[in-house]
């Protein structure tokens, strides 16, 4: 059986089990269902797509998808709804949601899913792998290595930096050199690369 096939449903609701593992089974797929992305995350499956219901109550498929990644489950996470709210879709998306579907959850759309998974997922994870990473080193810089970054990365030079900031160029030097020992970049476009990656608002941070 291709491992893409092997679908995990997160869905607190129980009444939709039967639907959900009708529609699976129908599209070719073998389901297993969670009550919770706790359960998900204390069996940590490496193969297959997750279909969470997203729930915003309880923190929705967003929480699920920071919880799936802080237990470094690099699964693709497809979300569900009954009443899919536009700014939700674009919210969950963007934080690294593989899609988002209608409830009930009908075979061909499903079967769509999967088919974009297959030649989709692989970069889908290198990027977000890419992502996560990235926002990892860059939140343990202080406010103003992040600050002399976001500058860095709209092009300003030490002393455009240094009056931004209203301090000296060498302390923006000083800076700026441990804001890339921290993120262990080699150079500052590899430091520029990274704040891009990590997919940060392009709004610089408060000043000190």
């Amino acid at each position: 059986m291709n491992e893409r096939h092997l679908i995990h449903f997160i869905d607190r609701a129980g009444n939709r089990d039967s639907q959900l593992v009708r529609v699976a089974v129908a599209a070719g797929c073998w389901p297993l269902v969670y009550r919770s992305v706790e359960e998900l995350c204390s069996a940590r499956p490496s193969d297959g797509i997750v279909i969470a219901s997203d729930d915003p109550p309880r923190g929705g498929v967003i929480h699920a998808f920071e919880m799936m990644t802080a237990a470094r489950i690099w699964l693709p996470l497809i979300a569900v709804s009954e009443k899919p709210i536009p700014a939700r879709v674009v919210s969950a998306i963007k934080a690294g949601v593989f899609d988002y579907l209608k409830l009930p959850l009908q075979e061909e759309w499903l079967r769509g899913a999967i088919r974009r998974i297959r030649t989709e997922a692989e970069a889908h994870v290198r990027s977000l792998r890419r992502r996560i990473e990235a926002r990892s080193r860059i939140g343990k810089l202080s406010l103003r290595e992040r600050q002399v970054l976001d500058r860095l990365a709209c092009g300003g030079s030490n002393k455009v930096i240094a009056r931004d900031l209203n301090i000296s160029p060498r302390t923006v030097e000083i800076y700026r050199a441990n804001m890339m020992a921290k993120l262990h970049a080699a150079h500052s476009a590899e430091a520029v690369r990274m704040r891009v990656e990590a997919q940060l608002d392009d709004r610089s941070t408060e000043r000190a």
